[in-house]
């Protein structure tokens, strides 16, 4: 998939290597063999374990470099391990949080992509049908978001890994869905329900001005852990939620029918196939009158 910007330019990704990595343990019959071992949790576990180690620290170099990272936009520490590194505090004045308490924020860096979901509490990702109650595995929960609007925030390893609370409200639900990790790239979306199968933890939250908006953190392919925080009563927007150690991954929100107005260009975009590229705290949409 494509990305743009929020003007509609076009904005390089710098994922060709794992393009092809895609395409083989999905299109190839030994790719396929050897991805029934990499999707399986305990793989991603072991990977974590070495990425919290010391020794880890040599790939930090060279993932800068590869990657393109400005470091300049990062508070400076001194880092202990690789995934300390991957999950790296960004400094406050590069992510102001959008003012207005009708004001939604993205939660995260990210290329955001909008659905919308059928009366029947389905959607459809590329070649992929998902019924709600796949993805929370609650039917009653499914059906409050029947005839609403799901937002799909894909995290690419060069992206910042923290991500936030999209407005202030109060936590009311919060529960982990046990399953495989397979990576969350396009091309994958494209040839299984990864999103209904994938490791994820989800969150309601009780707002005064978008209803209940659910919130769900997605793992993926050699993600070691999604770490959360878990606060008690209210939560401010923009105030940090948690963070995926290494690994690209996915935020995923759900908005319930006449809760949001979403600024066009986000469904736009994503009726032409592109996804736009968002940064943690800036406006998405405000709430519906």
């Amino acid at each position: 998939m494509a990305a743009v910007d929020r003007k509609g330019n076009p904005v390089a990704l710098n994922d060709g290597g794992q393009i092809a990595s895609v395409r083989f343990l999905y299109d190839n019959a030994f790719g396929r063999l050897l991805l029934k071992v990499l999707t399986r949790p305990r793989l991603s576990r072991l990977a974590g374990a070495y990425l919290d180690t010391k020794l880890s620290t040599r790939l930090i170099p060279g993932f800068i470099r590869k990657n393109g990272i400005d470091m300049s936009e990062y508070e400076e520490a001194e880092y202990r391990s690789f995934n300390e590194f991957f999950c790296r505090k960004i400094r406050k004045d590069r992510r102001p949080v959008a003012c207005g308490k009708d004001v939604l924020v993205s939660p995260a860096d990210a290329k955001l992509t909008v659905l919308p979901i059928t009366e029947d509490a389905r959607f459809r990702i590329k070649n992929i049908g998902y019924t709600f109650e796949q993805l929370v595995r609650d039917p009653g929960l499914a059906e409050k978001y029947a005839g609403g609007t799901i937002l799909i925030f894909r995290l690419t390893v060069s992206d910042y890994h923290r991500y936030g609370y999209p407005c202030s409200g109060t936590v009311s639900q919060e529960r982990r869905i046990p399953g495989v990790l397979h990576t969350v790239h396009p091309l994958a979306a494209e040839k299984t329900a990864l999103y209904a199968e994938n490791a994820r933890e989800l969150a309601t939250l009780e707002t005064e001005r978008f209803g209940t908006v659910l919130m769900m953190e997605v793992g993926a392919l050699l993600v070691g852990r999604i770490v959360n925080d878990r606060p008690a009563g209210a939560v401010e927007k923009g105030a940090e939620k948690g963070h995926f150690e290494y690994g690209g991954s996915t935020v995923i929100l759900c908005l319930a029918p006449g809760t949001v107005a979403l600024d066009p260009e986000f469904t736009e975009n994503s009726a032409r196939g592109l996804e736009t590229v968002v940064r943690y705290g800036e406006r998405i949409g405000v709430a519906c009158e």
